[in-house]
Protein backbone atom coordinates (compact mmCIF):
# COMPACT_ATOMS: atom_id res chain seq x y z
CA UNK A 1 0.00 0.00 0.00
CA UNK A 2 1.35 3.64 -0.88
CA UNK A 3 2.36 5.75 1.91
CA UNK A 4 1.44 9.54 2.35
CA UNK A 5 3.84 11.76 4.18
CA UNK A 6 2.23 15.53 5.07
CA UNK A 7 5.13 17.97 4.74
CA UNK A 8 4.29 21.16 6.53
CA UNK A 9 6.46 24.55 6.60
CA UNK A 10 6.12 26.99 9.23
CA UNK A 11 7.48 29.86 10.61
CA UNK A 12 5.84 31.33 13.87
CA UNK A 13 2.22 29.70 13.38
CA UNK A 14 1.36 29.34 16.44
CA UNK A 15 -1.86 30.05 15.70
CA UNK A 16 -2.69 28.12 13.14
CA UNK A 17 0.03 25.16 13.38
CA UNK A 18 -2.65 23.09 15.67
CA UNK A 19 -5.43 22.92 13.40
CA UNK A 20 -3.20 22.04 10.08
CA UNK A 21 -1.68 18.96 12.00
CA UNK A 22 -4.92 17.75 12.72
CA UNK A 23 -6.48 17.98 9.60
CA UNK A 24 -3.01 15.93 8.76
CA UNK A 25 -3.52 12.97 10.90
CA UNK A 26 -4.85 10.97 8.14
CA UNK A 27 -1.53 10.51 6.91
CA UNK A 28 1.31 8.01 7.13
CA UNK A 29 3.76 10.52 8.67
CA UNK A 30 3.38 13.96 9.09
CA UNK A 31 6.60 16.05 8.31
CA UNK A 32 7.58 20.07 10.16
CA UNK A 33 9.87 21.92 8.71
CA UNK A 34 10.35 24.83 11.34
CA UNK A 35 11.97 27.88 9.61
CA UNK A 36 13.18 28.95 12.79
CA UNK A 37 10.36 29.88 14.82
CA UNK A 38 10.66 32.44 17.89
CA UNK A 39 6.94 31.69 19.22
CA UNK A 40 5.45 28.25 20.49
CA UNK A 41 5.28 26.59 16.59
CA UNK A 42 7.82 23.92 17.10
CA UNK A 43 5.90 23.41 20.84
CA UNK A 44 2.78 22.74 19.70
CA UNK A 45 3.87 20.61 16.82
CA UNK A 46 5.80 18.32 19.08
CA UNK A 47 2.11 16.36 20.35
CA UNK A 48 1.58 15.62 16.96
CA UNK A 49 5.03 14.51 15.03
CA UNK A 50 8.40 13.93 16.14
CA UNK A 51 9.94 14.57 12.68
CA UNK A 52 10.42 17.70 12.91
CA UNK A 53 13.55 20.07 10.98
CA UNK A 54 14.76 23.12 11.88
CA UNK A 55 16.10 25.73 9.16
CA UNK A 56 17.04 29.10 8.58
CA UNK A 57 14.04 31.37 8.21
CA UNK A 58 14.25 33.03 4.57
CA UNK A 59 10.51 35.08 3.60
CA UNK A 60 12.46 35.43 0.30
CA UNK A 61 13.31 31.92 -0.59
CA UNK A 62 10.24 30.74 1.25
CA UNK A 63 9.18 28.34 -1.52
CA UNK A 64 12.51 26.96 -2.39
CA UNK A 65 12.88 25.86 1.46
CA UNK A 66 10.33 23.68 0.80
CA UNK A 67 12.50 21.08 -1.24
CA UNK A 68 14.26 20.73 2.22
CA UNK A 69 10.84 19.28 3.60
CA UNK A 70 10.35 16.77 0.79
CA UNK A 71 13.96 15.70 1.06
CA UNK A 72 13.04 14.76 4.58
CA UNK A 73 9.75 12.55 3.71
CA UNK A 74 9.49 8.99 3.35
CA UNK A 75 6.32 8.11 2.21
CA UNK A 76 5.74 7.26 -1.83
CA UNK A 77 3.26 10.26 -1.66
CA UNK A 78 3.84 14.23 -0.43
CA UNK A 79 1.15 16.63 -0.02
CA UNK A 80 2.67 19.93 1.00
CA UNK A 81 0.84 22.32 3.06
CA UNK A 82 1.43 25.95 4.53
CA UNK A 83 0.72 26.22 8.18
CA UNK A 84 -2.79 28.16 7.63
CA UNK A 85 -4.03 25.45 5.81
CA UNK A 86 -5.88 22.60 6.53
CA UNK A 87 -7.41 19.43 4.63
CA UNK A 88 -10.99 18.96 4.50
CA UNK A 89 -12.15 15.51 5.82
CA UNK A 90 -14.06 14.80 1.97
CA UNK A 91 -10.82 15.95 0.65
CA UNK A 92 -8.02 13.73 3.14
CA UNK A 93 -11.06 10.66 1.91
CA UNK A 94 -10.37 11.41 -1.31
CA UNK A 95 -6.50 11.87 -1.42
CA UNK A 96 -6.35 8.28 0.55
CA UNK A 97 -8.10 6.58 -2.13
CA UNK A 98 -6.48 8.27 -5.16
CA UNK A 99 -3.05 7.10 -3.55
CA UNK A 100 -4.31 3.36 -3.24
CA UNK A 101 -5.62 3.51 -6.91
CA UNK A 102 -3.37 5.83 -8.90
CA UNK A 103 -2.83 5.15 -12.68
CA UNK A 104 1.01 4.49 -13.32
CA UNK A 105 0.95 8.00 -15.87
CA UNK A 106 -0.08 10.28 -12.93
CA UNK A 107 2.25 11.62 -11.23
CA UNK A 108 0.59 14.59 -9.25
CA UNK A 109 -2.79 16.28 -8.46
CA UNK A 110 -4.33 19.74 -7.89
CA UNK A 111 -6.17 20.61 -5.49
CA UNK A 112 -9.22 23.41 -5.38
CA UNK A 113 -8.41 25.78 -2.84
CA UNK A 114 -11.01 27.82 -0.49
CA UNK A 115 -9.58 30.68 0.90
CA UNK A 116 -11.06 32.68 3.95
CA UNK A 117 -10.42 35.60 3.74
CA UNK A 118 -11.19 38.32 6.41
CA UNK A 119 -13.57 35.85 7.64
CA UNK A 120 -15.43 35.14 5.00
CA UNK A 121 -15.39 32.38 1.98
CA UNK A 122 -14.08 34.32 -1.13
CA UNK A 123 -16.00 32.46 -4.07
CA UNK A 124 -14.92 34.78 -6.81
CA UNK A 125 -11.93 37.79 -7.03
CA UNK A 126 -9.61 35.50 -8.66
CA UNK A 127 -9.56 33.64 -5.23
CA UNK A 128 -11.45 30.13 -6.48
CA UNK A 129 -11.14 27.21 -7.11
CA UNK A 130 -7.25 28.73 -6.24
CA UNK A 131 -5.81 24.99 -7.78
CA UNK A 132 -2.72 24.25 -6.10
CA UNK A 133 -0.34 21.41 -6.92
CA UNK A 134 0.65 19.97 -3.93
CA UNK A 135 0.21 16.31 -3.90
CA UNK A 136 2.60 14.63 -5.64
CA UNK A 137 5.12 11.33 -5.79
CA UNK A 138 8.32 11.55 -4.06
CA UNK A 139 10.95 12.30 -5.89
CA UNK A 140 8.37 14.04 -8.96
CA UNK A 141 8.19 16.94 -7.58
CA UNK A 142 9.93 20.33 -6.26
CA UNK A 143 10.08 23.95 -6.50
CA UNK A 144 12.40 25.01 -9.29
CA UNK A 145 11.72 29.20 -9.19
CA UNK A 146 12.95 31.70 -6.07
CA UNK A 147 9.84 33.97 -7.09
CA UNK A 148 7.15 33.96 -4.35
CA UNK A 149 4.10 31.97 -5.29
CA UNK A 150 5.40 29.77 -7.65
CA UNK A 151 3.46 26.75 -8.60
CA UNK A 152 5.37 23.10 -7.83
CA UNK A 153 7.22 21.74 -10.72
CA UNK A 154 5.65 17.70 -10.91
CA UNK A 155 7.39 15.27 -13.67
CA UNK A 156 5.19 13.86 -15.62
CA UNK A 157 0.94 14.03 -15.73
CA UNK A 158 -1.50 15.86 -13.33
CA UNK A 159 -4.79 16.25 -12.93
CA UNK A 160 -7.42 17.95 -10.64
CA UNK A 161 -9.13 16.24 -7.53
CA UNK A 162 -12.50 17.67 -6.28
CA UNK A 163 -12.80 17.80 -2.57
CA UNK A 164 -11.05 21.12 -1.11
CA UNK A 165 -7.93 22.82 0.61
CA UNK A 166 -9.34 25.20 3.25
CA UNK A 167 -6.63 28.11 3.81
CA UNK A 168 -6.90 30.44 6.11
CA UNK A 169 -5.51 33.17 4.27
CA UNK A 170 -5.75 36.86 5.87
CA UNK A 171 -6.99 37.42 9.19
CA UNK A 172 -6.31 41.27 9.22
CA UNK A 173 -5.53 44.13 7.14
CA UNK A 174 -1.93 43.88 9.22
CA UNK A 175 -1.82 40.74 7.78
CA UNK A 176 -2.50 41.31 4.07
CA UNK A 177 -0.26 44.19 4.15
CA UNK A 178 2.89 42.23 5.84
CA UNK A 179 2.60 39.65 3.71
CA UNK A 180 1.85 41.84 0.35
CA UNK A 181 3.96 44.46 0.86
CA UNK A 182 7.56 43.81 2.97
CA UNK A 183 7.15 40.16 1.09
CA UNK A 184 5.35 39.61 -2.34
CA UNK A 185 5.63 42.94 -3.70
CA UNK A 186 9.74 43.35 -3.68
CA UNK A 187 10.07 40.10 -5.06
CA UNK A 188 7.40 40.52 -7.82
CA UNK A 189 9.01 43.59 -8.69
CA UNK A 190 12.75 41.99 -9.43
CA UNK A 191 10.86 39.56 -11.21
CA UNK A 192 9.33 41.60 -13.38
CA UNK A 193 13.14 43.74 -14.19
CA UNK A 194 14.30 39.84 -14.63
CA UNK A 195 11.89 39.39 -17.10
CA UNK A 196 12.72 42.66 -19.09
CA UNK A 197 10.30 44.67 -18.12
CA UNK A 198 10.66 48.12 -19.85
CA UNK A 199 9.95 51.23 -17.28
CA UNK A 200 6.99 53.48 -17.78
CA UNK A 201 5.54 56.67 -15.33
CA UNK A 202 2.18 56.29 -16.25
CA UNK A 203 2.32 52.59 -14.94
CA UNK A 204 1.89 53.78 -11.53
CA UNK A 205 -1.73 54.23 -12.97
CA UNK A 206 -2.09 51.25 -14.91
CA UNK A 207 -0.51 48.54 -12.97
CA UNK A 208 -3.40 49.19 -9.77
CA UNK A 209 -5.77 49.74 -12.45
CA UNK A 210 -5.67 47.07 -14.35
CA UNK A 211 -5.50 44.73 -11.00
CA UNK A 212 -8.71 46.25 -9.92
CA UNK A 213 -10.63 45.75 -13.40
CA UNK A 214 -9.33 42.16 -13.69
CA UNK A 215 -10.57 41.34 -9.48
CA UNK A 216 -13.74 43.42 -9.37
CA UNK A 217 -14.88 42.66 -12.75
CA UNK A 218 -13.52 40.32 -14.89
CA UNK A 219 -13.12 37.57 -12.15
CA UNK A 220 -16.86 38.72 -11.01
CA UNK A 221 -15.70 40.66 -7.22
CA UNK A 222 -18.84 42.85 -7.16
CA UNK A 223 -20.44 39.38 -6.60
CA UNK A 224 -18.36 39.05 -2.63
CA UNK A 225 -19.74 42.02 -2.55
CA UNK A 226 -18.04 44.70 0.17
CA UNK A 227 -15.16 41.96 0.71
CA UNK A 228 -15.02 41.93 -2.68
CA UNK A 229 -14.40 45.72 -3.52
CA UNK A 230 -12.41 45.73 -0.54
CA UNK A 231 -9.92 43.04 -1.54
CA UNK A 232 -9.76 44.32 -4.89
CA UNK A 233 -8.89 48.09 -3.80
CA UNK A 234 -5.97 46.25 -1.74
CA UNK A 235 -4.98 44.07 -4.89
CA UNK A 236 -4.33 47.17 -6.65
CA UNK A 237 -2.77 48.62 -3.63
CA UNK A 238 -0.32 45.83 -3.96
CA UNK A 239 0.36 46.35 -7.32
CA UNK A 240 0.84 49.94 -7.08
CA UNK A 241 3.84 49.01 -4.44
CA UNK A 242 5.42 46.70 -7.01
CA UNK A 243 5.49 49.31 -9.29
CA UNK A 244 6.75 51.47 -6.74
CA UNK A 245 9.52 48.82 -5.46
CA UNK A 246 10.62 48.92 -9.52
CA UNK A 247 10.77 52.47 -9.04
CA UNK A 248 12.83 52.61 -6.60
CA UNK A 249 15.13 49.76 -8.00
CA UNK A 250 14.98 52.48 -11.24
CA UNK A 251 16.87 54.49 -8.98
CA UNK A 252 13.81 56.75 -8.16
CA UNK A 253 13.65 58.42 -12.02
CA UNK A 254 12.41 61.86 -12.39
CA UNK A 255 10.14 62.96 -14.89
CA UNK A 256 9.20 66.72 -14.84
CA UNK A 257 8.13 67.03 -18.44
CA UNK A 258 6.02 70.25 -19.47
CA UNK A 259 3.37 67.75 -19.96
CA UNK A 260 3.17 66.22 -17.37
CA UNK A 261 0.01 66.99 -16.00
CA UNK A 262 -1.75 66.65 -19.90
CA UNK A 263 -0.45 63.23 -19.47
CA UNK A 264 -1.60 62.52 -16.16
CA UNK A 265 -5.10 63.43 -17.30
CA UNK A 266 -5.28 61.63 -20.54
CA UNK A 267 -4.58 58.41 -18.07
CA UNK A 268 -7.32 59.10 -15.93
CA UNK A 269 -9.27 59.63 -18.72
CA UNK A 270 -8.63 56.55 -20.09
CA UNK A 271 -8.84 54.72 -16.73
CA UNK A 272 -12.83 56.43 -16.29
CA UNK A 273 -13.50 54.57 -20.22
CA UNK A 274 -12.29 51.25 -18.86
CA UNK A 275 -14.14 51.27 -15.56
CA UNK A 276 -17.01 52.30 -17.53
CA UNK A 277 -16.79 49.88 -20.01
CA UNK A 278 -16.94 46.95 -17.16
CA UNK A 279 -19.52 48.22 -15.49
CA UNK A 280 -21.98 48.61 -18.49
CA UNK A 281 -20.89 45.07 -19.52
CA UNK A 282 -21.70 43.37 -16.54
CA UNK A 283 -24.89 45.50 -16.33
CA UNK A 284 -25.51 44.34 -19.20
CA UNK A 285 -25.24 40.45 -19.46
CA UNK A 286 -27.15 40.51 -16.17
CA UNK A 287 -29.83 42.10 -17.90
CA UNK A 288 -32.44 39.09 -19.41
CA UNK A 289 -34.79 41.35 -21.70
CA UNK A 290 -33.28 41.69 -25.22
CA UNK A 291 -35.13 45.07 -25.23
CA UNK A 292 -33.06 46.71 -22.47
CA UNK A 293 -29.74 44.96 -23.43
CA UNK A 294 -30.01 46.68 -26.85
CA UNK A 295 -30.76 49.73 -24.75
CA UNK A 296 -27.51 48.91 -22.70
CA UNK A 297 -25.12 47.93 -25.63
CA UNK A 298 -26.56 51.64 -27.62
CA UNK A 299 -25.93 53.95 -24.42
CA UNK A 300 -22.47 52.23 -23.64
CA UNK A 301 -21.19 52.97 -27.49
CA UNK A 302 -22.32 56.56 -27.20
CA UNK A 303 -20.34 57.19 -24.08
CA UNK A 304 -17.05 55.81 -25.06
Amino acid sequence: MSKLSVVISAFNEENNIEACLKSALFADEIVLINNSSTDKTEEMARKYTKNIYTQKNNPSDVDLQKNFGFSKATGDWILSLDADEEVSKELAEEIKSKIQNPKSEISGYWLPRKNIIFGKFIEHTGWYPDYQLRLFRKGRGRYVNKHVHEDLSVDGETINLKKHLIHHNYNTISDFINKTVNIYAVNEAEEKLRMGYSFSYFDAIRFPLSEFLSRFFARKGYKDGFHGLMLSMLMAFYHLIVFAFIWEKQGFKKYEGKEFLDDTEKEFKRAGKEIFFWISKEKMEAVKNPIKKNLYRISRKIRL
